[in-house]
């Protein structure tokens, strides 16, 4: 990827107006509290939002949709912004764990891309704006995994005993099990759930480890040889790694959005609002883009970035038709699938 050049195309646009403003603007004694993805975000971003607004923002990060279900069950711990999937949005929807926005608020949203207004997890949108989008592969070392990676089955191939990384969530690594069985990420049949739970057991004694944000280091090092993560990533780790590649398995695989929401009851809702504008302007949608490699839902900032990419990389980033008609979105499931993906997690990690 030609960073160099996006990077010019963002610094040029930032002298531009592009956007519809700040939203309404703090005090300096504001404060926004926000729980993002790791590797999720420019840090620039944040300083700009700082000073243009005069909101501090205490910033953390989780690495599972998972984790921040359970931080919220919890309480919050203080959050005001929080930035998970798609289904999990759905689930925090129905469990009346959101608040709704208000979008006087958020004039950027009008930026917001109309594919990604609507979904299925929040269809009023009353809970959430799109943020980031993008889809699940594998990513593999070229220089040690000689055989083809066309297919999840790479990921349990005997050969690559010991170097192979798998996601630490259940989602995730049911949806990879499930896709290699034929069967649908979003599935309700008990029976080809514990199907994907017998091949994951089965895959378990050629792992190398569970990992999230971990498959930077060891992939990037050398540490392992293949593992399942998102494109965007990838696009990043390939910059320190040039032997790694990226495939789309031809069983198909995940597209998700990530998007931005308020945790019910946070206490800084006005500054959490001023703060998702922010993120929804054009120039600061590129800005991130060029640093984390995800395609944005802002459609200015996504066409703009896309005509600087060559075709490989436009490929990895951007979803096309036949891409989309081959993934799914992970759903909301029942509450007893939920609970089923839960024992099994903990008896196959036991």
């Amino acid at each position: 990827m030609k960073r160099i050049i996006i990077v010019t195309i963002v610094l040029c646009l930032l002298l531009s107006v592009l956007a519809v403003g700040c939203g309404p603007r703090a005090g300096s004694n504001g404060v926004v509290n926000v729980h993002n993805w790791g590797e999720f975000i420019n840090d620039d971003v944040i300083k700009m939002f700082e000073r243009e607004t005069g909101i501090r923002v205490n910033y953390s990060t989780f690495e599972t949709n998972e984790s921040i279900y359970a931080l919220m069950r919890r309480g919050g711990a203080n959050i005001d912004v929080i930035i998970p999937s798609d289904y999990m949005i759905a689930r925090m929807i129905e469990e009346d764990m959101l608040e709704e926005l208000d979008f006087s608020n958020i004039p950027n949203f009008l930026l917001i891309d109309e594919r990604y207004k609507g979904l299925g997890y929040d269809p009023d949108n009353k809970f959430s704006v799109a943020y980031m989008t993008g889809t699940v592969g594998i990513i593999y070392n070229s220089s040690l995994v000689t055989g083809p990676v066309e297919s999840w089955s790479a990921l349990f191939n005997e050969n690559y005993r010991g170097q192979i990384l798998m996601f630490d969530n259940p989602r995730d690594a049911f949806g990879i099990a499930l896709k290699q069985l034929g069967h649908s990420l979003n599935t309700t049949n008990e029976d080809e759930i514990r199907e994907a739970f017998d091949l994951l057991v089965w895959q378990r004694p050629i792992l190398q480890a569970y990992v999230m944000d971990q498959i930077f280091d060891k992939l990037v090092g050398g540490e392992a040889w293949i593992g399942p993560y998102y494109a965007g990533d990838f696009l990043f780790m390939r910059e320190d790694n040039p032997d790694l590649r990226f495939a789309r398995p031809t069983e198909g695989t995940n597209f998700f959005v990530d998007a931005m929401c308020i945790p019910k009851g946070a206490a800084n809702k006005a500054n959490a609002e001023a703060f998702i504008n922010f993120m929804s302007r054009t120039d600061i949608a590129l800005m991130n883009m060029a640093e984390i490699f995800y395609a944005s839902a802002n459609s200015d900032a996504a066409w703009e970035f896309a005509a600087e990419l060559d075709f490989e990389d436009y490929a990895i980033m951007f979803a096309g038709p036949e891409v989309l008609a081959n993934s799914e979105v992970f759903y909301h499931l029942p509450r007893h699938i939920l609970e089923l993906y839960d024992q099994l997690w903990v008896e196959l990690k036991r």
